[in-house]
């Protein structure tokens, strides 16, 4: 890790939980253990699993827990969980365990430095731990990040990262409208169009296969591709 963690300010962790029993008790004593001031919210986007059951058990303070009655998308579950946001930086954290918080700590300081608006965290930049696995979901990576270079002029590595980190006043201000997966590209596409300052800063990955519970498909780079195009015509 990099930095001095001159952040002062406190960070609201958005997290959208649907069906991840397994995992989601581990990922909120990570995001725990970050040594920031923080809150936690949890939107559980309609679980069937015993997911809530888990939820209902977490022993911290600072977690706000949302409920969705029936399964909306992630989109609808960070939407939900913006109006609660009380800190002055967002980041959206998946309760896998693909991604790691620690690093919160390097993606938070070119906003803590006064450079950025926004800094996304890249799987693909280098440098840190990434799992070798899935070369077409690379692949579609890769092309839905040329597109969006192409379209909004820019240089990004990852638009589809889940790691987004965002001074809350500009969240706020930014109309959401995406209930699934598409918010990725909604997000990346309005802080581009208002010509925020983006930064990127590498990230380690420890993606899951669909065995292990992965729930992105090649169905919503489609989606992706469309929100692209939506968002730089439309806001």
């Amino acid at each position: 890790m990099v930095g001095n963690y001159n952040f002062q300010g406190k960070l609201s962790v958005i997290m959208p939980v649907y069906n991840e029993v397994g995992t989601v008790s581990e990922i909120v004593r990570k995001v725990e253990a970050v040594e920031l001031e923080k809150e936690i919210i949890i939107v559980d986007d309609g679980s069937t699993d015993g997911t809530r059951d888990v939820l209902a058990q977490l022993p911290y303070d600072n977690v706000k827990k949302l409920y969705h009655e029936k399964n909306r998308g992630k989109g609808a579950a960070i939407r939900t969980a913006i109006p609660h946001v009380t800190g002055d930086v967002v980041v959206f954290q998946d309760a896998d365990l693909e991604y790691d918080p620690k690093e919160y700590l390097d993606l938070i300081q070119p906003i803590a430095d006064g450079f950025a608006d926004a800094v996304f965290g890249s799987r693909l930049s280098g440098g840190r731990p990434q799992r070798v696995f899935m070369f077409w979901h690379l692949i579609g990576n890769r092309f839905l990040n040329l597109l969006t270079n192409i379209l909004f002029n820019t240089t990004l590595s990852d638009m589809e990262t889940c790691y987004k980190m965002i001074r809350s006043g500009i969240l706020r201000d930014i109309p959401l409208r995406s209930n699934t997966f598409n918010i990725e590209p909604e997000i990346t596409a309005k802080l581009l169009k208002r010509k925020l300052r983006i930064y990127e800063m590498p990230i380690s990955y420890y993606g899951r296969t669909y065995g292990e519970g992965k729930k992105i498909s090649w169905k919503h780079g489609i989606g992706a591709m469309w929100s692209l195009f939506r968002y730089r015509i439309f806001d």
